[in-house]
């Protein structure tokens, strides 16, 4: 076996090996070449080199999106960690086990005019979970540091930062390692429930008529069934969930902002829950939010093992447990109760969905007829990845396939990114796995195609409307050169070269038509990832999608 000479990346590594933290992704570069050398040698670890840092740090986040285990990204001195910072935020507020290991140079040679040198010591402190700040010489301090960073990466599912400095000469080698590592083992304290608190909750909830359910992002297969089946059939329970929620029942409402948006004011005092229950991620909708923050619950409940943000400013309880521990201990303790709360507004379910398939039949070709055929088109049992902005939005307004796992990077809402996680989880799923991707975040990210670990059957499908068309719906918008240079980033780009350069199929579509045709012939094509670019009219896009909400009553 091979392994650096400085004892200190022999520590790292053997550490990450004890721990079970095995997908390394190196961002290729000199001060980082101990821990290179060490993790490339050693058959145990599945190593892959990206380029660019940032894509490199979104590729990672999307093999421990789907692992739900630690990835770490590791990287030379100087600017190149701090191209990972957004991957690393979106780790923090995504909840997802994540690790930076930063090579630095000596303390002695930061701050002095050294070449490759930035204050690399907590650079995350504002969003990093554990900062591990190593001194050069082996010491049961710095396996302690250790120890604990990987343990609150993998415990408290969130990014840490382990920064190690290296002094040259850097690449040599030796054939048996010189440390033995202290391994420790993380005591994780057991949650209890607190069963006059449950009591107490259940009393509210049976004599409660209206309790809103509403469920963010969330992952596939999660949520026990009986559970599902309880709150789908209580009739003073209505569950609200969005695209990433990954929950489906025939009584659940997944198109949020179809339904609420047309309501008027005695429509949201009527709809106005006495009882919130909220768990999994972040929301997208904007005016589920809106409207809970004019419309208060008078108990918000929050379940999460870990933490409960105040997204309504009415939160009342967090239950730090998993909703199915939550549910399972409170089901026994409650009763259905008579209440028209759900009749009601399935009742106007029915009617929005009529409105939205006449609406969809009459209008021309755009993007939300583009999002419409192209949800209907994807295949079963795969996974959907889906961009930041408009694109998101526009999957809110869609029912999707049950059998289809949806993911999209809802912890910071960064276009950033959004193609090189997709090709991390369609590498670490396995599954066929297709982003939707507008054009301003498709070619923000474009190196993310600079890298050799794209599946073949992986698919893009940009939805090229010329610009930010989220900033054409948005209260503001006017047509000036202003508003289309510095908002909307009006351009005239196109994939067409960037799939010829890196190799990937190219289709495109102007119409339904084509779009059908093409949407078939993309899915049929599995001998290497391919592109499907979709172009619709840049200026009829916000007035088609703005007269749909107007026509929902």
């Amino acid at each position: 076996m091979i392994y650096p000479k400085i004892p200190l990346a022999q520590s790292i590594i053997e550490l990450c090996l004890a721990k079970g933290v095995t997908q390394i992704v190196i961002s290729p570069g000199s001060r980082n070449a101990p821990l290179t050398i060490g993790f490339v040698n050693n058959p145990n670890f599945t190593c892959y080199s990206i380029a660019d840092e940032r894509c490199a740090a979104f590729f990672a986040l999307g093999i421990a999106q789907q692992t739900k285990q630690a990835v770490a990204v590791v990287c030379t001195s100087g600017s190149a960690l701090l191209n990972y910072y957004p991957a690393f935020s979106e780790a923090f507020y995504s909840q997802i086990p994540f690790i930076v290991i930063s090579a630095d140079r000596p303390q002695s040679k930061i701050d002095i005019g050294d070449g490759q040198t930035v204050r690399q010591e907590n650079v995350y402190a504002n969003h990093s979970l554990y900062n591990a700040n190593l001194i050069e010489k082996v010491c049961l301090e710095n396996d302690l540091k250790i120890n604990a960073a990987i343990d609150t990466a993998l415990f408290q599912k969130g990014p840490v930062h382990i920064n190690a400095p290296f002094e040259e000469p850097l690449y040599e080698i030796v054939q048996e390692l010189s440390v033995a590592v202290k391994v420790t083992s993380f005591e994780n304290e057991p949650s209890v429930i607190d069963e006059e608190v449950l009591d107490e909750k259940a009393t509210i909830w049976n004599n409660s008529t209206k309790k809103l359910v509403l469920v963010g992002v969330n992952s596939p297969n999660q949520i026990d069934e009986k559970i599902i089946e309880f709150l789908a059939k209580d009739p003073s329970v209505v569950v609200m969930t969005e695209t990433t929620s990954n929950l489906h029942h025939s009584n659940f409402i997944s198109n949020i902002d179809t339904i609420i948006t047309p309501f008027t004011v005695n429509d949201f005092v009527d709809f106005q829950p006495e009882i919130l229950i909220t768990f999994g991620g972040m929301i997208v909708s904007k005016r589920i939010k809106a409207f809970l923050r004019k419309y208060k619950p008078q108990h918000h409940w929050h379940i999460d093992s870990y933490r409960a943000y105040d997204t309504f400013g009415s939160l009342t309880h967090h239950f730090k447990d998993d909703p199915n521990t939550f549910f399972n201990n409170f089901i026994p303790l409650i009763m259905k109760v008579e209440s028209t709360y759900f009749s009601k507004i399935s009742k106007v379910v029915l009617v929005r969905t009529q409105r939205t398939d006449d609406y969809l039949r009459k209008i021309t070709f755009s993007d939300f007829v583009a999002f419409d055929k192209i949800m209907a088109g994807l295949p079963h049992n795969s996974q959907l990845q889906i961009s930041n902005s408009s694109a998101i939005r526009y999957a809110q307004l869609i029912a999707i396939d049950a059998s289809i796992e949806v993911f999209c990077n809802r912890g910071t809402s960064g276009i950033d990114g959004s193609t090189s996680t997709a090709i991390g989880a369609a590498l670490a799923n396995g599954k066929q796995t297709t982003l939707i991707t507008g054009d301003i975040s498709f070619l923000y990210d474009s190196n993310a195609l600079w890298n050799n670990y794209i599946p073949k059957n992986f698919k893009i499908i940009i939805i090229n409307n010329g610009g930010g068309g989220i900033f054409r719906i948005l209260p503001g918008h006017q047509e000036t050169p202003v508003f289309n240079t510095f908002f909307e980033t009006s351009h005239q780009l196109t994939a067409v070269n960037l799939a010829n350069m890196y190799g990937l199929d190219y289709f495109s579509a102007t119409d339904v038509d084509t779009l059908e045709s093409r949407l078939k012939s993309l899915f049929l094509n599995n001998d290497k990832p391919s592109i499907l670019e979709v172009f619709t009219p840049t200026l009829e896009n916000d007035t088609i999608l703005l007269q749909f909400f107007k026509e929902l009553l």
